[in-house]
Parts: C-alpha cells; sequence; structure tokens
C-alpha cells in the first residue's frame, strides 16, 4: 500500500513542482517537504490548503482516492502546454480509470436500494 508521503510525491511531480517550489507554495522549507515525502513528519492542514490552490488532490494525498473533477480539470490544463504527451497519456488513463471505479461503486449502491 502506498502511504501518504508517496502520494505527496506522485501529486509533486504531477503538478511539475520541485521539492523546494512545492514547499515554498505550501509554506515550508524544502527539507520540511522533503521529510513529508518521506513519511517522517506529516502535512498540517494550513499547508495542505495552500497547495490545493495549486491544483494538489488532498483527498487523494490524505486517503488514496481521488477527488472527482480532479483528473479531468488537469487534463485540460496540461493539453493547454503539452510537453509530455505521455505523462498527459497516463493522466487519461487515471481518469478513465477513476470513472470506471466510481460508476462501479454506484451501480453497486444502486443495486444494493433496489
Amino acid at each position: 500500500m502506498i502511504e501518504m508521503g508517496a502520494r505527496l510525491r506522485q501529486e509533486r511531480r504531477r503538478l511539475g513542482f520541485s521539492q523546494r517550489e512545492m514547499g515554498f507554495l505550501g509554506g515550508v522549507a524544502a527539507n520540511a517537504q522533503g521529510k513529508y515525502e518521506s513519511g517522517e513528519r506529516v502535512p498540517k492542514a494550513d499547508y495542505l490548503a495552500a497547495l490545493a490552490s495549486e491544483g494538489l488532490d488532498v483527498l487523494y494525498v490524505l486517503t488514496g482516492k481521488r477527488s472527482a473533477g480532479i483528473a479531468v480539470d488537469n487534463l485540460l490544463q496540461q493539453a493547454e502546454h503539452i510537453e509530455e504527451p505521455d505523462a498527459v497519456f497516463t493522466e487519461v488513463k487515471h481518469a478513465v480509470r477513476h470513472l470506471l471505479l466510481r460508476i462501479e461503486e454506484l451501480s453497486s449502491t444502486y443495486d444494493q436500494n433496489g
């Protein structure tokens, strides 16, 4: 199972930030960012809130489940600046997977209530 620090690192890379940049945006030093990603420290709410405004999927970092709409919004932003087509393709695959999982969850909910 991927831990919160690893998910934070994935989000940082997805957004294209260095540890220094991500730390600055979150209001912490680069070494604190590294400690968050290694699991030595846990980020505080104000750090996560600041990064949410930069596109960080906080729900994913905390729980491992993607927020609805985040993947699609990020794809649209990336499409404007396609520099790494493979990264966009990976995001599309992830968005489709998320959509299918959500449909499956909703289907099982309706089956239980029907």
